[in-house]
């Protein structure tokens, strides 16, 4: 089964329904960002601090890692960095580039894996911004090794992933307000179904999610030579019920060190 080709034409579909991770900026919001008045958020809600950032943006290489959509990286290079934005929807992409054209900036895009970086060359970017997606990979440890092969040494990590808590309820329990324990971490969308609801479930174009360890989100940047530096906690700003209960996501900000430094 391949998840990475099922997941591209999934958020293909997504563009075309306008999901709301789907959206690109306004140009309001790129006039601001060329002014000196930008934010991004790497979850659902919350702004990455400013402080996570270096002081000045200005030719700062940046890649935006399963990114497009035309929110972060847009953003970022109206504030004057020298941006790449890399996703495995083809349309996601187009949605940066038509903000690039807009409102004419500078804007790379390439259409290719999370987990395979290969045309990056090491320690090409000073930068790399990961909103939530890892969720759409099975082997998240290849993520975090290629986010550091690419960086240089001090290179700043920014990424937002999902508490595995979210994952352990049923899903339809949880569209109707009820919290309703069913799933193990790690966890699959596949996981339990026979081979007819599989082919019923790819046949429906809907994401394959997988719901990841908090070790291996944390542990594995660690594992991969990064330095934890920041962290916060995010949720679903009251739209699902869990939020009354606990946050379901996190961001943290790490630092690439070189052996020995």
């Amino acid at each position: 089964m391949d998840t990475v080709k099922h997941n591209s034409l999934a958020w293909d579909k997504k563009v075309e329904e306008e999901a709301v991770y789907t959206k690109a900026v306004s140009a309001g919001d790129i006039k601001k960002a060329r002014a000196g008045e930008w934010k991004i958020t790497v979850t659902t809600e919350k702004q990455v601090p400013r402080s996570w950032f270096p002081q000045s943006l200005n030719g700062v290489k940046v890649l935006c890692l399963a990114s497009g959509g035309g929110q972060q990286g847009p953003i970022l290079a109206a504030a004057g960095a020298d941006v790449t934005v890399v996703d495995i929807s083809k349309k996601q992409l187009e949605q940066d580039e038509m903000v690039a054209r807009r409102d004419g900036l500078e804007l790379k895009t390439l259409q290719c894996d999370m987990t395979d970086l290969s045309a990056f060359q090491d320690e090409e970017f000073d930068l790399v911004i990961h909103p939530v997606s890892n969720v759409f990979v099975e082997d998240l440890s290849a993520v975090w090794k290629e986010a550091a092969r690419v960086l240089k040494d001090r290179g700043i990590l920014i990424s937002g992933f999902t508490n595995p808590l979210l994952f352990i309820f049923d899903d339809e329990e949880d569209q109707k307000g009820n919290l309703v324990v069913k799933h193990r971490i790690p966890y699959s969308t596949l996981d339990g179904l026979t081979a007819e609801e599989i082919e019923a479930y790819m046949e429906s174009n809907q994401t394959i999610e997988f719901g990841h360890t908090l070790e291996d989100q944390i542990q594995g940047q660690v594992d991969a030579g990064f330095l934890i530096a920041g962290l916060y906690e995010d949720d679903f700003g009251g739209r699902r019920p869990l939020d009354q209960y606990i946050r379901c996501f996190i961001a943290t900000r790490a630092i690439k060190l070189e052996s020995g430094n």
